[in-house]
């Protein structure tokens, strides 16, 4: 495999209980509870997550419950997210729903670590490799 063409798909019939850590792009079109670490997150329209997401880039188009921390994030006219949202670049679509607080990344501060909240270990790891 060459770059980041690696992705995984978590289909809409699988439930995940725990937290997901993937190096690479992540399609989730089932429900997760728990927290979510990837390069990239692609959430389908009738998909739920339970728990943090961290993500270089977000396409949220379900439901969200938890904090968001995604340097580039579109929320697409279907989202539903409750939680705080982190971010550098924003969308958010006619008809998106967002229930929380908005910070841009300039005012985190500069030098710490974002890291999922919860468990250490994550159950579930994903790895292009």
């Amino acid at each position: 495999m060459v770059g980041n063409s690696t992705f995984s798909v978590i289909g809409g019939d699988v439930v995940i209980t725990g937290n997901i850590s993937a190096k690479v792009d992540l399609h989730v079109d089932g429900r997760v509870e728990g927290d979510i670490a990837c390069a990239s997150l692609v959430q389908g329209e009738s998909s739920a997550i339970h728990g943090a997401i961290v993500a270089e880039s977000a396409r949220l188009s379900g439901t969200v419950i938890g904090s968001v921390d995604a340097r580039e994030l579109v929320i697409t006219a279907s989202a539903q997210v409750t939680g705080d949202i982190s971010y550098e670049t924003i969308t958010i679509e006619q008809g998106g729903h967002v229930d929380g607080q908005f910070r841009h990344k300039s005012k985190v501060i500069a030098g710490a670590p974002t890291q999922i909240t919860g468990e250490d270990r994550p159950a579930l790891m994903l790895s292009g490799n």
